[in-house]
């Protein structure tokens, strides 16, 4: 690949895995350098106008838990497929005789759709809303080995 330079990178448009949904239905395209608060900005606001379907994949489900945590009864249907890539590489060199490259990805990809509306729980890949937190403080947890670095005490093990 060192005689080649990439030309062009094309995304094949993925279609929406969950049937049913309106056409007016947001989405959160994620990428890698996507950040996560103005990810949360945009679907905190989105949600609660209605609805927001998620792709992407790490900070997708960064966003999505962060997201059930803020606002709680939320549905969650999931599903993971892979979305196609093309690249086209072209010849540094055009008189050397190389011919142009074209290299098509699978790339993961997950879509999350969040619902304060009751989704069909028989679907592969449905969580239910979590429970409700208790009222009051919940006590935090405290790891004896995180206690001893924060008093200078060495950890072997």
């Amino acid at each position: 690949m060192e005689n080649y330079s990439k030309a062009r990178t094309e995304e094949q448009p993925s279609v929406c895995p969950f049937p049913g949904l309106p056409p007016d239905t947001p989405e959160v395209r994620v990428k890698d350098g996507s950040k996560i608060r103005n990810l949360l900005r945009y679907a905190l606001s989105r949600m609660e106008e209605g609805g927001v379907a998620v792709e992407g994949v790490s900070k997708a489900i960064t966003c999505t838990e962060i997201v059930k945590r803020r606002l709680k009864g939320l549905h969650q249907l999931t599903r993971l497929l892979y979305s196609t890539v093309v690249e086209v590489w072209e010849p540094l060199e055009p008189a050397a005789g190389l011919d142009s490259l074209t290299v098509n990805r699978n790339v993961p990809a997950i879509w999350i759709l969040l619902s304060q509306e009751p989704l069909d729980c028989s679907q592969p890949g449905y969580q239910a809303p979590g429970p409700k937190p208790a009222a009051g403080v919940l006590p935090c947890m405290k790891h004896p080995d995180r206690e001893r670095e924060r008093e200078g005490t060495e950890i072997n093990d």
